[in-house]
């Protein structure tokens, strides 16, 4: 696991004539009850059931973290690398793929979403599934400078915010509402278009309390990917 994420992070610094990924946002076609909104979010509504789900950009996470994303390298954003830029760049590799997951019923007596049934599928046939929080532990765990003092207390300060933010397996009875964030590996430079998938939305269950009717919805994003030497003016680290 550690040696996938620091060959992906090599990766995304080497080479010449290198790739920058823009932001994603919403396709122009989406499927049916999938309505495309102001914040670049998409919002799937069966009657008064509404599940919302917004990519979101690093610079969005920097700024919802901005006391634990503006310490260089220190920074314990566990979403991205904050402000800090490799020795002689100006721009940032992302982290992770994060999305924010909204669910409002105000439908149904209880709904369920699994946050590791979300898939995403690219137009070039790559498949992916939301990590856990095992997973990002681990990640995050690679990190860890030292076993004592300060880089301990990174650690824990970052798992225990992926801890508070991911989206929570969890029953959303009616009249509430849940969210938190979906996240993903780093999505290779080939990657423009996908499909986000939510498998398996349980709306009604059973005497037994298992699921007894269930839904789906997919969520179409695309991106720009920028090649050169030197990232685009909108992709560059702001001091």
């Amino acid at each position: 696991m550690r040696r996938f994420w620091l060959l992906g992070l090599l990766a995304a610094l080497g080479g010449c004539g290198r790739y920058f990924a823009g932001p994603l946002h919403p396709s122009p076609q989406q499927a049916a009850s999938v309505e495309t909104n102001d914040d670049g979010s998409l919002t799937y509504a069966l009657n008064r059931l509404e599940i919302s789900l917004q990519p979101m950009s690093d610079a969005q996470l920097n700024r919802q973290f901005a006391s634990v994303s503006a310490q260089g390298a220190a920074s314990t954003n566990p979403y991205t690398f904050g402000n800090w830029t490799p020795p002689g760049e100006r721009w940032t590799p992302p982290r992770f793929t994060v999305f924010r997951l909204v669910v409002s019923n105000y439908e149904y007596p209880k709904v369920l979403i699994d946050p590791l049934q979300i898939s995403i599928t690219t137009a070039n046939q790559r498949h992916y599934q939301a990590l856990s929080f095992a997973q990002l532990y681990e990640y995050h765990q690679a990190y860890w400078q030292g076993r004592t003092g300060q880089g301990r207390e990174q650690f824990k300060g970052r798992t225990e915010l992926v801890r508070r933010t991911l989206y929570k397996d969890e029953v959303v009875f009616s009249g509430q509402e849940s969210e938190g964030f979906v996240v993903f590996p780093v999505l290779p430079d080939d990657v423009v278009s996908l499909q986000v998938h939510l498998a398996q939305i349980a709306v009604r269950f059973n005497y037994a309390g298992q699921p007894s009717e269930t839904t789906s919805i997919d969520f179409a994003f695309e991106r720009e990917v920028f090649r050169g030497n030197q990232p685009p003016p909108q992709l560059v680290q702001q001091p």
